[in-house]
């Protein structure tokens, strides 16, 4: 048997700070799980420009393909805002997502029982809170035809198209009730059908999909800016949720707050499976770059270990070892240690990014 592989792309700011950690954990499990993994690392972003000159070499780009996932940090910085677009950071990761066809993408927004009071919300309505968002992540206004700016009667004029294809709505959707027949089998799709023919196009194919193999799932459909009111209103109403990709950005954004702090979400994208079953898969924390504190000590890991949490999960099938970590990292915010981003109303004990690392690997030993 050969042990599943692992691209590692720290990336910039913290990145590779947080990066760090999560090797900690991946070497702990080798050791103490007998679950090892072949990892490589590579460039992306602004450091892949510093050394190549675009955000993403072409050989990155084909190891990306051949391994069962990969795990990256974060891309851009200041130093990079003066840019052609076509070779900001940024770019090296939508192309990673657009080449590896990772159509799905999947936010959580749980709120762990320690950090509630961290939320702008009253801590009844969002404490216990666990939900998903599953954002279609390759297509859309972001990448749709035709785009740019132009010359139109003397002023510019800048065009960008939504557009949406029947399987491609499809694919997405049947991704979301998928995890919503594993979660509390409830499924909100959300759009602008009242205004946007795509949206009327997303909502009929749902509703087709959910009709030929998911009437076992309860759906709801929703407006897309009702649906960011009912987030900040009620977000317990949800399990899962199902969107476009510019409402999926905005609304994934919008349920992160709600958990206090960008430092502990993870998220996931998913593509097609691979011959050997598993799906294409890139796993990175919702948090950017950080210039601000990048070499400081001071960067909270957390999001890129349950990022790796969510690979266990979703890529290499071990659940219950995804959970063990989860619960090792909620333990260690329940017993008040925390990077300077947590350190709010009830105090804790501040810890720099690698004592937060080794207090997650603390936990998982105190689980064996």
């Amino acid at each position: 048997m050969t042990n599943p592989t692992l691209l590692i792309l720290a990336g910039d700011g913290i990145g590779p700070e947080v990066m760090a950690e999560v090797r900690k954990i991946i070497d702990w499990y080798g050791e103490k799980r007998d679950l090892t993994f072949d990892v490589t690392e590579d460039l992306v972003g602004g450091a892949a420009y510093d050394k190549h000159g675009v955000p993403l070499h072409d050989d990155t780009m084909a190891k990306a393909q051949e391994v069962d996932a990969v795990l990256l940090g974060a891309v851009g910085g200041p130093a990079y805002d003066d840019l052609d677009f076509s070779v900001k950071p940024e770019r090296g990761l939508l192309r990673l997502r657009k080449e590896m066809d990772l159509y799905s993408n999947l936010r959580p927004a749980q709120c762990f029982d320690a950090l509630a009071d961290f939320s702008s919300l009253k801590k009844d309505i969002v404490a216990g809170l666990d939900i998903m968002i599953v954002r279609e992540l390759t297509s859309g206004v972001y990448f749709g035809e035709p785009r740019g700016i132009s010359i139109v009667d003397n002023e510019r004029v800048g065009v960008n198209t939504q557009r949406y294809t029947e399987s491609e709505i499809a694919r997405v959707a049947r991704s979301a009730f998928e995890l919503a027949r594993k979660r509390g089998g409830k499924l909100c799709s959300m759009e602008k059908a009242n205004v946007m023919e795509s949206g009327i196009l997303w909502r009929d194919v749902v509703t087709e999909v959910h009709a030929a193999d998911y009437s076992d799932i309860e759906l709801s459909h929703m407006y897309a800016d009702n649906g960011a009111m009912q987030l900040v209103r009620n977000p317990k109403q949800f399990d899962v949720i199902v969107t476009d990709n510019l409402f999926g950005d905005i609304l994934s954004d919008c349920a992160a707050m709600l958990t206090g702090s960008l430092g502990m979400l993870p998220s996931a994208s998913l593509g097609a499976p691979m011959a050997n079953g598993r799906p294409k898969a890139m796993y990175e924390p919702v948090h950017g770059s950080a210039p601000d504190i990048t070499g400081q000590g001071k960067a909270n890991p957390s999001a890129c270990i349950l990022s790796f949490a969510m690979a266990l999960r979703y890529s290499f099938d071990q659940g219950d070892e995804a959970t063990r970590l989860e619960q090792a990292v909620e333990k260690v915010l329940a017993d008040g240690i925390r990077t300077p981003d947590l350190m709010g109303i009830d105090g804790g004990t501040p810890v720099t990014t690698s004592q937060m690392g080794d207090a997650v690997i603390a936990a998982l030993e105190a689980s064996l």
